[in-house]
């Protein structure tokens, strides 16, 4: 059994409990400690300060590294506001894989998707009358710096806003922006420290009798 704190981080909080100190009249930034006051819980993966949505915070560390890991490939469901109307060649181009300046990322999941129906972000997108906006869906199960972002830029449409709606099968849904929701998963048994195998011993040879 382990704790899982889902939180929906708004827009601009660090994801970290401690900022860097900061200089003579520079404003202090938002970190989780405005929001969690739970002792003990660490997130689990990172979103970027300017991104919103999902968090995942745990105190196991072994639920910690099946959430973070990129060895483990947990999907990541992103809602993603760009700039212009969406074309269907870039997302094949999304889907099948984008050339960045570390490698190619592996193939995703992506869609066009109507605006979803989302608290306003404050400060707001900034909007141009002469230029579109459109909304995708993308799911990838890498966890690059700044993936999504650069993946959507790569072929030709810059990220406005960027929402984590989905981590594996933990989802935003009923969280409002600064609010988390506790609860107690059960750990599959590859996440629980494995008991060293029972080894057979090897058998005694049979006793001779003397013969009288």
């Amino acid at each position: 059994m382990a704790e899982l704190v889902l939180f929906n981080k708004p827009f601009q909080v660090l994801c970290q409990f401690t900022d860097e100190p900061i200089s003579a009249g520079q404003e202090p930034r938002k970190t989780l400690a405005d929001w969690i006051s739970i002792p003990g819980v660490y997130p689990a993966g990172r979103l970027d300060y300017d991104s919103e949505g999902l968090l995942l915070l745990t105190s196991d560390g072994a639920l910690q590294h099946r959430i973070s890991s990129p060895a483990l490939k947990m999907p990541k469901t992103y809602w993603v506001q760009v700039e212009g109307e969406i074309t269907a060649g870039a997302i094949k181009e999304l889907s099948t894989g984008v050339t960045l300046k570390d490698g190619r990322t592996r193939p995703a999941q992506a869609r066009k998707i109507e605006e979803p129906d989302l608290w306003p972000r404050v400060p707001p997108v900034r909007q141009r009358d002469t230029i579109p906006t459109s909304w995708l869906e993308l799911t990838i199960a890498e966890g690059r710096n700044r993936q999504v972002r650069r993946m959507t830029a790569a072929v030709g449409f810059p990220t406005l806003r960027l929402i984590r709606y989905r981590i594996g099968d933990w989802t935003l849904d009923g969280l409002e922006p600064g609010k988390y929701q506790k609860i107690t998963i059960n750990l599959p048994a590859a996440s629980q420290p494995a008991k060293r195998p029972m080894r057979a011993r090897p058998a005694k040879a049979p006793r001779r009798t003397r013969r009288s």
